[in-house]
């Protein structure tokens, strides 16, 4: 096998792994949902100032004391901010070196890996770059998904904690601290870090709102929104969480009515998208040359690319017929 037949192979493949991965990926928040936070949060006069700011000042302690593999991957990378965010989201204490190191070792390890199976150089130090930097980005991703679909879970909990407590006479700050005791997991973390940076100096709308920006989930920006239009319009906070509370229930419900009917679609998807590697692997386990052919004969290569492109396709439609916002 060439070496260019070997690299035309292996880009097919990684490129058919990045398009089903990326179709039943969990849809990001859409430009109209987008649009309606910013508008909310533009009707009221939040003392925050820009995002990417309050970011950058809550991460200038942590900054202060990077090691040198930190600083020195934060050369190499594009955006190094962005990437300690989302480390940050996970809920770890992970750096951007120990990341960085982490990319490299996995890369170093598929490298040699590749050669023992008997890759060239070339083709075994591409497939190990691109999967040494997609595969930690994918486990990041996965970890922060799990963290945020625990901290919706329990945030209605949460909710009706501050609830009870402002109509036991508490203060919203209090009852905050409440919070970040008596509740576990990520939303105890999470109002803990409000708490503490409200004892700092920083007022509880901007540190509502660097949590909000930070966390990036839909349930928490209305819950700053809603506190916020409290604020400057008066009335009942504890009603109007209250309502909340219920209402994100609600929307927790119809997610897990949708994830239900749904579920039959992503199980036929997931088998159409199996059966073609799993029949070729049969057949090459029956007879190796028929099937070696489709490695020689650039015709059956390009009959193998072009299958691999309409899997591709196929998948990313049936994802997104399968995808309700809510």
């Amino acid at each position: 096998m060439s070496n260019a037949t070997t690299l035309i192979l292996a880009l097919g493949v990684f490129l058919t792994l990045m398009l089903t991965m990326a179709a039943f990926s969990a849809p990001g928040r859409s430009r109209g949902q987008t649009r309606r936070l910013a508008g909310l949060r533009g009707r009221v006069a939040l003392d925050v100032g820009k995002p990417m700011e309050a970011v950058a000042a809550s991460r200038g302690i942590a900054l202060a004391g990077d090691t040198r593999m930190d600083k020195a991957f934060a050369r190499l990378l594009p955006n190094p901010a962005k990437l300690a965010t989302r480390l940050d989201r996970t809920g770890r204490d992970w750096t951007v070196g120990q990341y960085g190191m982490a990319s490299a070792g996995l890369a170093f390890g598929l490298l040699i890996l590749f050669m023992i199976l008997g890759l060239s150089f070339f083709s075994a130090l591409l497939l190990g770059v691109l999967l040494g930097l997609w595969m930690p980005h994918i486990i990041v991703g996965r970890m922060i998904a799990k963290r945020c679909n625990k901290f919706v879970i329990r945030f209605p909990d949460a909710i009706d904690l501050l609830v009870r407590g402002l109509r036991s006479g508490l203060p919203v700050s209090e009852t905050m601290a409440v919070v970040a005791l008596e509740i576990p997991g990520p939303v105890g973390e999470e109002f803990r870090a409000v708490t503490d940076r409200m004892r700092i100096g920083r007022s509880m709308d901007a540190a509502l709102q660097d949590t909000a920006d930070r966390l990036d989930i839909a349930e928490f920006r209305f819950f700053v929104i809603a506190i916020a239009i409290q604020r400057e319009t008066g009335g009942n906070l504890a009603e109007t969480l209250a309502n909340l509370a219920e209402v994100l229930r609600k929307r927790a419900q119809m997610k897990l009515k949708i994830k239900a009917m749904s579920s039959e679609s992503k199980a036929s998807a997931y088998i159409i998208g199996v059966l073609p590697f799993a029949v070729f692997g049969m057949i090459w386990m029956i007879n190796q040359p028929y099937m070696a052919r489709f490695f020689v004969d650039p015709r059956l290569m390009l009959v193998g690319a072009a299958g691999f492109a309409w899997m591709g396709l196929g998948a990313f439609i049936m994802s997104r017929m399968i995808s309700f916002e809510i």
